[in-house]
C-alpha cells in the first residue's frame, strides 16, 4: 500500500489491508441534509457578516498555543498508536497534510475538529479509554472527514457563539440574534456529524467496529451488556413510536443538542453500509477532488430535496406521516391534529365518511433521520 505517498509522512501504513480512495471528494461521504443544511445556514439572516467578522476576529494563534500548552500533543513520542492512526486515516482519504491531534484531560468521551484556517484535532482522554482500538480508528476517521469536508471552520465560530450567546443573555435583541444564528449551526452540525460517521467507515472499513464505538457512547463500556441489533431497534422505536406529541418532544429535545442521537446515528450509518452507493466507493467508482469546481449547486440542491422528500415519505414518525397524508389530500388538517394530540399512533384512521379512499400509503421502511465522535 506505499504507493510513493511518503511525501506527507506516511510511513505506516494500516494493521491490515483497506482501500485506499486516492483524490476521493468529500461529496462522496457527504450526507444529503449536511449539504441542504449548510445552504438553509447560509441564507440565514445576517450569517454571512457574522461569518466575515469572526473570521478575522477568532484568535486562532490562541487557541493552537492553549492546546500546545495545556494538552498532550500526539507524535511519535506521544500517544504513538494515535498517531499511527491518523497517518493512515489521512492516507486513506488522500489528505496530503495531517492535521495536528491533541488528547485533552476530559473524562467526558468526545472529539472535535476545529480550526478557523487549519484544522486541529482534539479527543479526550475519555474517550481514548473508552473505545479499542477499531473503533479508535472509526472516530479518527471522522475527524479527519470534518477537515477535509471544511467543517472545523464552521465548528469554531459555533464553539464561539455558543459562548458569547451565554455572556450577552442580559441583551435581549443581541442574544435573540446570535442564537438565531447557534440553532442554525447547530441543525447544520448535527447532520454534519452524518457524513463524518460515513467518513470514519471508509478509514476503518469496519462496520461492527463503528457500531461498537457508537453504542459505548450511548452506554459505556459494557459491550457484554449490550447487543448491536437490539440497540439499531431502538432507534426503530423512536421513529416510529408515540403521537404527534411525542414528534413535537423530539424536535424539542433535539434542538439544543450539538450531535444527533447516537441510536439515530447508528441506523443512518448501517443503512449507508449495506447501500449500493457504499459499494461502488469501495470499487472505486467515487466523485474525485479535481471534479469538485465543475459541480452544480443546483444539482447538490436537488439531491438533497429529494432526500428529504423520500425520507418525508418513508418516516414512521407521526408527524411526517401527517404531512404525508395531507399532501395526498387524505382528511381534514384540524381533524387530524386533534386526533393527533388525543392520543392518534401510528394505527391507520378511519377514512372520512363517505370518502372511498383513506389516507395516502406511506411506505414503512427504515428512515431515521448522526455527528464528533
Amino acid at each position: 500500500m506505499s504507493d510513493g505517498h511518503e511525501h506527507n509522512g506516511h510511513e505506516h501504513v494500516p494493521s491490515r489491508q483497506r482501500r485506499r480512495f486516492p483524490g476521493i471528494s468529500s461529496r462522496t461521504y457527504e450526507h444529503p441534509a449536511d449539504r441542504s443544511a449548510l445552504v438553509a445556514l447560509r441564507r440565514l439572516s445576517g450569517f454571512d457578516t457574522v461569518f466575515k467578522a469572526l473570521s478575522g476576529l477568532l484568535p486562532e494563534r490562541s487557541l493552537r498555543l492553549l492546546f500546545l500548552s495545556d494538552s498532550v500533543r500526539v507524535s511519535d513520542q506521544q500517544f504513538a498508536h494515535l498517531n499511527v492512526m491518523l497517518r493512515d486515516a489521512c492516507y486513506i482519504l488522500d489528505l496530503e497534510k495531517v492535521p495536528p491531534m491533541y488528547v485533552n484531560q476530559d473524562p467526558q468521551p468526545n472529539a472535535m475538529c476545529i480550526g478557523m484556517d487549519e484544522p486541529i484535532i482534539v479527543v479526550t482522554t475519555g474517550l481514548v479509554e473508552l473505545l479499542d482500538e477499531e473503533e479508535m480508528r472509526a472516530v479518527v476517521g471522522h475527524e479527519v472527514g470534518h477537515a477535509l469536508s471544511g467543517h472545523s471552520v464552521y465548528r469554531t465560530i459555533l464553539l464561539f457563539l455558543t459562548s458569547l450567546a451565554v455572556r450577552v443573555a442580559w441583551i435581549p435583541l443581541g442574544n435573540l440574534a446570535i442564537m438565531a444564528i447557534v440553532t442554525g449551526l447547530r441543525e447544520w452540525f448535527r447532520k454534519s456529524e452524518l457524513s463524518a460517521d460515513r467518513a470514519g467507515l471508509l478509514v476503518g472499513q469496519d462496520l461492527q467496529a463503528s457500531m461498537r464505538g457508537l453504542m459505548k457512547i450511548a452506554g459505556g463500556n459494557h459491550l457484554h451488556e449490550m447487543n448491536v441489533d437490539a440497540f439499531l431497534a431502538q432507534a426503530e422505536e423512536y421513529e416510529a413510536g408515540g403521537d404527534l406529541r411525542d414528534s413535537v418532544l423530539k424536535i424539542l429535545n433535539v434542538l439544543p443538542r450539538s450531535h444527533p442521537f447516537t441510536t439515530v446515528r447508528a441506523a443512518e450509518l448501517k443503512k449507508w453500509a449495506e447501500s449500493r452507493d457504499y459499494q461502488r466507493i469501495m470499487d472505486g467508482h467515487y466523485p474525485r477532488r479535481d471534479e469538485d469546481k465543475d459541480t452544480s449547486v443546483r444539482d447538490s440542491w436537488r439531491e438533497s430535496a429529494n432526500h428529504y422528500s423520500t425520507h418525508v415519505k418513508s418516516s414512521k414518525d407521526p408527524l411526517m406521516k401527517l404531512v404525508t397524508d395531507l399532501a395526498g389530500g387524505a382528511g381534514d388538517l384540524g381533524d387530524r391534529v386533534r386526533r393527533g394530540f388525543g392520543g392518534f399512533t401510528n394505527a391507520s384512521p378511519k377514512p372520512p365518511q363517505g370518502s372511498e379512499r383513506g389516507p395516502s400509503d406511506s411506505s414503512g421502511d427504515d428512515r431515521p433521520p448522526r455527528d464528533d465522535s
